[in-house]
């Protein structure tokens, strides 16, 4: 095939539901891909497995394929998915049932292997920082990210849908490049652009406009479509979406996305390593960005595991607070809340925050408002149940004036810490089944190696800088944002290619320390990208045990890129004038 043409229909499990059958009639395409899973998601996969047995799948992926399945079939599109979740085979059961009843016979195929939970006790997992040994004690789920070679597999034995469990979310788009291109195992130039492509389209409309910096530019907000990858044999692609749809794809959009929930210059995959400083983006006409020159390299020895354990149990109040003594107030709600349950020091942990929103003299009621959070956590569910929360609402006629809050009392809700591992390739076979027939897959791949560091990078000093004036960093710059587990990254990039050398000079990591309070105490990398004109900031630790425990209004860290870019710092007039 001279061009594959490769869609994406979700981003994470809860994403638009209309997006796969908007991708499969709104355009030619020859793969229909779905990424559903998160670190997060393999909580929530517990959650709903723990309510219902016969759970434990992203059950949107049911409702998308029974609008398209048949359509796909007829054009002879082909459907590679994570939504198994941590039921791969049930979700393959249910496809066939729903197949049957409309008349349909795919072949369908599970690509299953990266679940561990049951072997953790024999297996050697590491944590991937001090190589200690992951205590087996509580786990929920423990699930390896898996490459593409099952997919691959599936596909080559004629496989019309391919559902998998925790393969990662480039493998979705590999899977499909190399089985049209038959590319070897060890092309790794060839498979690290089919990485960069699986990135770029693993969180569907962001790389269309999606929570974009600059949206007032992008058109059709309001229902933005989801992207597509155009490969072609050499691995060079270019990112684009159907004619027509919401949205727009520009070297910004796309550049955003790459430095979405990424670290430095070498980006790890099961199948291969590819080198974010060598890829090249170029606009090839409206909605269209070519990507080429990625520089791929050996992936690591080990395969990467995402484990979950119980935390514990945890509640919250929010006791709203206007007008006047603020400060004053918060401390009298939270002094009597905690003589009300026997004292802050009866629980596991406790955090309190502020959350002044006010305003001087405010125009309005809402406006004078401010927010005292208190989250509580404790192994005991009793602890932190509805005796903490029943306490906060005993004060309501009985304590500062205005007291209301936020929600009603709660029940206390279990909550899960993600947890980082290893383990060897060897340890972790993929088992594909296709029609009727089922084989082992091998993890190990020709050579690997370990990451190194960043390479050395030359930025040109900036330009003397003449009048300054001092304003937002977002007036020139983009951002990007995410969480990986306990870490948080910040991804900018400058507008014009003439602001990076100031941008890379002046936003440094003492400065970030500066503009971002929270990470003034924490471990903070800084990678540089003049290929992208964009810096990425690593904050360690901001996030704590992860998205499922920490107590953050923004738990992921989705919003610190647009806070870091509201920040005011001087910059060159000029500069400013031109972006």
């Amino acid at each position: 095939m001279d061009v594959v043409r490769i869609a994406n229909c979700s981003g994470f499990f809860g994403d638009r539901l209309s997006a796969a059958r908007e991708m499969v009639e709104g355009g030619p395409i020859d793969f229909l891909t779905g990424d559903y899973l998160a670190e997060l998601t393999m909580a929530l996969l517990w959650r709903s497995r723990r309510r219902d047995p016969s759970r434990g799948y992203a059950h949107t992926f049911l409702r998308q394929m029974e609008e398209v399945i048949g359509t796909c079939l007829d054009r002879g599109i082909r459907v590679v998915t994570n939504a198994g979740g941590l039921a791969p085979d049930r979700l393959g059961g249910e496809l066939e049932d729903l197949a049957a009843r409309l008349g349909l016979s795919p072949t369908i195929a599970t690509v299953t292997g990266d679940d561990l939970t049951g072997r953790v006790a024999e297996l050697e997992i590491l944590s991937p920082r001090d190589r200690a040994p992951v205590d087996p004690a509580g786990i929920l789920t423990a699930n390896a990210y898996l490459g593409c070679a099952g997919i691959v597999a599936a596909l080559d034995r004629g496989a019309d849908i391919v559902v998998c469990g925790r393969v990662t979310d480039a493998a979705l788009v590999m899977g499909p490049a190399v089985h049209a291109f038959g590319w070897r195992p060890d092309d790794w130039d060839r498979l690290a652009s089919a990485l960069v492509a699986g990135h770029v389209l693993e969180c569907g409309a962001q790389t269309t406009g999606g929570n974009f910096s600059f949206f007032r530019e992008v058109p059709g907000l309001e229902h933005v479509g989801f992207p597509l990858a155009e490969l072609r044999p050499d691995g060079s692609f270019v990112v684009t979406k159907h004619p027509g749809t919401g949205g727009t794809v520009t070297t910004e959009t796309v550049t955003a996305q790459l430095l979405y929930e990424i670290g430095g210059h070498r980006y790890a995959n099961p199948d291969v390593t590819a080198r974010f400083d060598t890829i090249r983006l170029r606009q090839a006409g409206p909605d269209r960005v070519e990507v080429n020159g990625v520089v791929g390299e050996p992936p690591p020895p080990e395969l990467k595991v995402a484990v979950t354990r119980l935390g514990g149990y945890r509640n919250q109040v929010t006791f709203v607070l206007t007008g006047l003594d603020v400060e004053a107030k918060a401390e009298a709600a939270e002094r009597a809340l905690w003589h009300a349950v026997g004292g802050r020091e009866r629980f596991s942990a406790a955090h309190v925050d502020l959350i002044r929103s006010d305003r001087e003299d405010p125009p309005t009621n809402a406006e004078a408002m401010a927010y005292l959070r208190i989250t509580v956590y404790d192994p005991d569910a009793e602890k932190v149940g509805r005796a903490f929360s029943n306490a906060a609402v005993e004060m309501a006629l009985a304590h500062y004036p205005g007291l209301f809050l936020t929600s009603p009392p709660a029940e206390a809700s279990p909550y899960t810490i993600f947890e980082p591992g290893v383990v060897s390739r060897r340890d972790v076979p993929m088992t594909v089944t296709v029609g009727g027939e089922t084989f082992t897959v091998s993890s190990e791949v020709p050579a690997t190696r370990r990451l190194g560091g960043d390479e050395p990078v030359d930025v040109p000093e900036p330009a003397p800088e003449g009048e300054t004036v001092v304003a937002p960093l977002g007036e020139v710059v983009g951002a990007r944002s995410g969480d990986k587990g306990s870490d948080a990254n910040v991804g900018v990039w400058a507008r014009d290619p003439e602001a990076f050398p100031w941008l890379a000079h002046t936003l440094t990591v003492e400065e970030f320390r500066r503009l971002v309070p929270e990470a003034s105490a924490l471990e903070v990398e800084r990678h540089v990208f003049p290929n992208l004109g964009a810096l990425n900031f690593v904050v360690r630790g901001l996030l704590g045990q992860g998205a499922a425990a920490n107590p953050r209004v923004d738990p992921q860290a989705k919003s610190l890129g647009e806070y870091l870019r509201s920040k005011r710092i001087p910059m060159p007039a000029e500069l400013r004038r031109r972006v």
